[in-house]
């Protein structure tokens, strides 16, 4: 679904950047002498650790932003949920102080226990890369308009979605407040969204990426992980080389950057990516002492999973480093609970997962959609938002071939306050009308139970999903398509069939933790489908494929009917199948025919009076229409 642009000021200050950890520490340390210190921070937005701010003072944008919002809606519920957190942190740091005085060698134990564990499942033979395109939605931009190099520039309305690394100097990052955006920086130049260009030139970066590793995994429009290790066996060729020479070829052809991290698995190539930015890579040698060289003054926040809330807490108990968590890895469980615990533990390690995968391989959770818009209050206006998005709802369920079971309601009121509802209905429901016919009731019942309901966003979900994905009949035995159906499709998807396609789709959130639960990609054409978001099926330069097609032979059996290659062995083997099913059939069919004749040579002496039946008798009925039993 696409971005929805926020049309007033009081809105989510959402930030990206602040390179140095020594930066946004100062920022905490400075800010721990003023009143709102902590809420200051936290303005900063969830995403401080990437690249483009390192020189930029975070205490002077702090205060920026806290200015500008002070006394809005978006401020005082910021405040409220600091609030919470302060007391949330106090109630560790107690726990904590209790803990000091027991005796925690079992826990000591256990943790040593489950970091051997963790190591024995290290994992340093797969080459993973990630790959992040550099300020994409602007670097598009800047291909139509040259001459804006220099000047600062950004691209969205009500909130920026990104901005180039001439504004990122100035504090401006993405997720930021349009009018917070131009106080930084008087001279920023904003520009509208079109996503058509954007998906084009991910559809671009896509196939070059499919040459490299063709499950590769999509994990936003503008980034993706590899796994090289096959390419680079097969060409000879090292890790570093070979993200080179992709690079060079995205920039060659597509004209822009990207930067890549290479590590042995996908956590630490996420790290990467973000070190040598823009236009750069970087190689975490696969080496245990090394990893953990680089994970020991690591800060917290610069791994995948730890936002704002995590990083605060685990300040709370001395924990500013990945190498902090080993000291005080006895009471981590303790005061974080288990989840939290093992991971981080993980990151302690340096572990994460190195299988690399499409995203449409994942098992899909839920699909849902939602968005922003004014202050709304009419409930005409509401039903109409409510149909909306239904409608588009149906769209995705549609491209995802699935039903719900769980159908969920998703609202925020003018005060920034989240409320969710959910319904199970009698059916497992994906049309428009039965989203909105089940959804309405739930939205009627917030509106009784508020007073002047007044909303500024609204979205639907559907979970417990379920398949309507047609079977494969040739596929259930073991058949593969006919010749010509299959070079049928393979010409209808070819590369060029896929350069206007849709977006790299969104990863599922792995992170313990994470500042956001579920970030939406942007929703392509309606006629693609999933594997052609991944381009699986653009050629690749490494596959080697006959000249000249040659025609296959057929053989159809003669028990189910069923086109069959034209493999002596295999044949037989089918039809052997095919005739013990029929016999398997055969044999149900005479025991229940038999049935009736057993269990009256059982009980000779028992005789039941029969009971008369109204309708059509069955004394004559086929034996092969009784009903089976098992068992």
């Amino acid at each position: 679904m696409p971005l929805e642009e926020e049309q007033q000021q009081n809105t989510d200050f959402e930030t990206i950047d602040a390179e140095s950890p020594q930066n946004h520490k100062t920022v905490l340390d400075e800010n721990a002498q003023t009143d709102h210190s902590s809420l200051k921070y936290s303005l900063l937005g969830p995403s401080l650790t990437k690249a483009g701010q390192d020189k930029v003072d975070q205490l002077k944008v702090s205060e920026v932003i806290y200015n500008a919002s002070k006394g809005s809606k978006f401020f005082n519920r910021e405040e409220v949920r600091d609030k919470a957190l302060t007391a949330k942190i106090d109630q560790i740091l107690a726990k904590k102080s209790r803990l000091e005085k027991l005796n925690l060698s079992r826990e000591l134990r256990a943790a040593d226990t489950l970091l051997a564990e963790l190591e024995a499942s290290r994992d340093l033979t797969q080459h993973i890369v990630h790959i992040d395109c550099d300020a994409f939605y602007a670097a598009v931009e800047l291909l139509d308009r040259p001459e804006l190099k220099d000047v600062p520039f950004a691209v969205g309305g009500g909130v920026l979605t990104t901005c180039n690394y001439v504004a990122r100097k100035f504090g401006c990052r993405s997720g930021m407040a349009g009018f917070v955006a131009k106080k930084l920086c008087p001279e920023l130049v904003l520009f509208p969204l079109n996503f058509d260009k954007y998906n084009a030139k991910a559809a671009e970066v896509r196939e070059i990426l499919a040459d490299y590793d063709p499950c590769f995994e999509s994990a936003s429009i503008d980034e993706a992980y590899l796994n090289i290790t096959e390419y680079c066996s097969e060409h000879n060729m090292d890790a570093a080389e070979v993200v080179a020479q992709m690079r060079n070829e995205i920039h060659e052809k597509t004209h822009i950057t990207v930067s890549a991290g290479i590590a042995a698995n996908a956590r630490l190539a996420k790290i990467c990516s973000n070190m040598n930015k823009p236009n750069g890579q970087f190689v975490l040698p696969r080496d245990r002492a090394a990893i953990m060289e680089f994970m020991h003054d690591l800060p917290c926040r610069k791994v995948n999973g730890i936002g704002r809330v995590l990083e605060r807490e685990l300040a709370s108990v001395g924990i500013n480093t990945c190498g902090d968590i080993y000291s005080q890895r006895q009471y981590i469980e303790q005061l974080f609970g288990e989840k939290t615990y093992v991971f981080l533990l993980r990151c302690y390690l340096g572990l994460g997962r190195t299988n690399v995968q499409p995203a449409e391989d994942y098992e899909r959770k839920s699909v849902g959609t939602e968005r922003t818009f004014r202050d709304m209050d009419n409930p005409t206006q509401l039903r109409e938002q409510l149909r909306k998005t239904a409608e588009e709802l149906e769209g995705d369920m549609r491209r995802a071939e699935c039903k719900g079971r769980t159908l969920c309601l998703k609202v925020k009121l003018h005060t920034y306050e989240v409320l969710t509802r959910q319904v199970v209905p009698p059916k497992a429901v994906f049309l428009a009308d039965d989203l909105y016919n089940y959804s309405l009731p739930m939205l009627s019942k917030l509106e009784q139970e508020i007073n002047g309901l007044k909303l500024r966003l609204m979205g639907l979900r559907c979970t417990h999903l379920v398949s309507t994905k047609k079977p494969d009949t040739l596929a259930f035995f073991g058949l593969k398509p006919p010749a010509s159906k299959s070079r049928e499709s393979s010409e209808q998807e070819t590369p060029e069939a896929t350069d206007m396609g849709g977006e790299w789709e969104q990863l599922p959130a792995n992170a313990v933790q994470g500042e956001k639960l579920d970030e939406k990609a942007v929703d392509g054409s309606d006629r693609e489908s999933h594997s052609r978001r991944h381009g699986k099926e653009i050629t690749l330069n490494h596959q080697k494929r006959s000249p000249t097609p040659i025609q296959e032979e057929w053989w159809a059996c003669p028990v189910c009917n069923r086109p069959h290659a034209a493999n002596e062995k295999q044949f037989n083997e089918h039809i052997d199948l095919c005739l013990s099913r029929q016999a398997i059939r055969d044999t149900i069919q005479q025991a229940a025919a038999a049935e009736p004749v057993q269990s009256r040579t059982h009980t000779p002496d028992i005789k039941k009076p029969k009971e008369k039946k109204r309708g059509r008798q069955s004394g004559s009925a086929d034996p092969r229409q009784k009903k089976l039993r098992f068992g």
